[in-house]
């Protein structure tokens, strides 16, 4: 589902999605239309816009979220304000484009958001990675909360601190000399383990517990 207010934009980003592939369920102007529509097809992927008529991108974010839990937002937005970014991320988005992303990179980041990787426009995964950090800096338990979780296999630590930083499963196999599925498997268990949702929530465990 596409999420804009601007026509000429939102046809255009739906026919790019389209001729790659990809099945567009729908489209809304706002955030009571995204809600409305979200509500009626239950979308695997919304590409949300930031500023809508009748509220902002997280507004939207969330309302998507309490009526299809399921779904991935991924942010395309002409601000990369930190507010705006740490708004829509705070609201449950998986990740933040600018607008300037050409086709290619969008078509790739609405294929990594479907299988629940965080994805981000350069220098934006630092931002928001160093957010979680300033955060689990200041809160009370953070010493006490520095110590990987044994649960976790070394090899699944490791992992966990490259997700951390923003590297995808291919650059995370590069890095370590692995398969991309071997990734894959590591970050499923670990997921499994922490019992956390997706790529994001891995992220800012890992900087509440000193994992970077």
């Amino acid at each position: 589902m596409v999420v804009d207010d601007h026509p000429i934009w939102r046809d255009g980003v739906a026919r790019d999605l389209a001729e790659a592939g990809f099945d567009v369920v729908a489209t809304a102007d706002g955030v009571a239309a995204a809600a409305r529509r979200a509500t009626a097809v239950q979308p695997a992927v919304v590409l949300m816009d930031m500023q809508l008529p009748d509220g902002n991108g997280a507004q939207a974010t969330g309302a998507v979220l309490a009526v299809s839990p399921e779904s991935r937002v991924l942010v395309l937005s002409a601000s990369a304000e930190r507010e705006d970014v740490l708004d829509a991320i705070k609201a449950g988005a998986s990740g933040y484009l600018v607008k300037s992303a050409s086709a290619p990179e969008l078509v790739a980041a609405v294929h990594a958001t479907a299988a629940g990787q965080a994805v981000f426009t350069p220098g934006l995964a630092g931002l928001v990675l160093g957010e979680y950090r300033r955060i689990a800096g200041a809160a009370p338990d953070a010493a006490e909360s520095a110590t990987p979780v044994p649960r976790l296999t070394d090899r699944e630590t490791e992992v966990l601190r490259l997700v951390a930083k923003g590297l995808s499963a291919k650059q995370i196999a590069t890095r370590l000399a692995l398969s991309h599925r071997t990734v894959e498997n590591h970050v499923q268990a670990t997921l499994r383990k922490l019992q956390l949702a997706n790529r994001v929530e891995l992220a800012r465990y890992a900087m509440e517990h000193g994992l970077e």
